[in-house]
């Protein structure tokens, strides 16, 4: 970071556009913006799950996921320019299927909650898969880092386990689906 904010407002938006990275405007509705959003609101999400009382190995993943997403948003911010490579990927798909491993094999579908860390992690689950329809999104129109998608992709599906898994903790069971009780 080259310049240090000593005045958090600049009114440079108040035309409804925003700079990016590399220092060009655009509209504050754009599908660059929703996406660079999206992942800000994940992040936050997930310092609400930090807030918790975590197990080491899920504050550890977790602090990790963080830094990862404010590298994502910070490849969003400039165009054409790529952090996230397919080693996080990897390394989040080796926490997953450590994290899986201890799990009981699912045979329905669960709702989110259980203790309110697991119910804080399904929320960042959900958003987690808004971040990728944006990228998605984005992808159609601008040129998307596809390590970026895989990457946001495999955190949904872990932030879904490790909720099984802070619940398993907690000694609390998953809420599962009943498809067939009384209306």
């Amino acid at each position: 970071m080259g310049n240090r904010l000593t005045r958090i407002y600049t009114r440079t938006g108040d035309d409804g556009t925003t700079g990016l990275g590399d220092g060009s405007r655009i509209p504050k509705d754009a599908m660059r913006v929703e996406a660079m959003g999206a992942v800000d609101e994940l992040n936050s999400a997930i310092g609400v799950l930090l807030a918790n009382d975590l197990d080491d190995t899920s504050r550890s993943t977790l602090t990790d996921i963080q830094h990862s997403l404010f590298d994502l948003g910070g490849e969003l911010s400039m165009p054409g320019t790529s952090v996230i490579s397919d080693d996080r990927v990897t390394i989040l798909e080796e926490r997953l299927d450590t994290m899986n491993n201890g799990l009981a094999p699912l045979k329905e579908f669960i709702l989110p909650g259980g203790s309110s860390a697991a119910a804080a992690c399904h929320l960042a689950r959900a958003i987690c898969r808004r971040a990728e329809r944006r990228l998605h999104s984005l992808s159609k129109t601008d040129t998307v880092n596809p390590a970026s998608i895989r990457f946001v992709n495999r955190l949904s599906d872990l932030l879904f386990v490790l909720a099984r898994h802070i619940n398993k903790e907690a000694a609390i069971a998953d809420v599962f689906w009943q498809h067939e009780r009384n209306q």
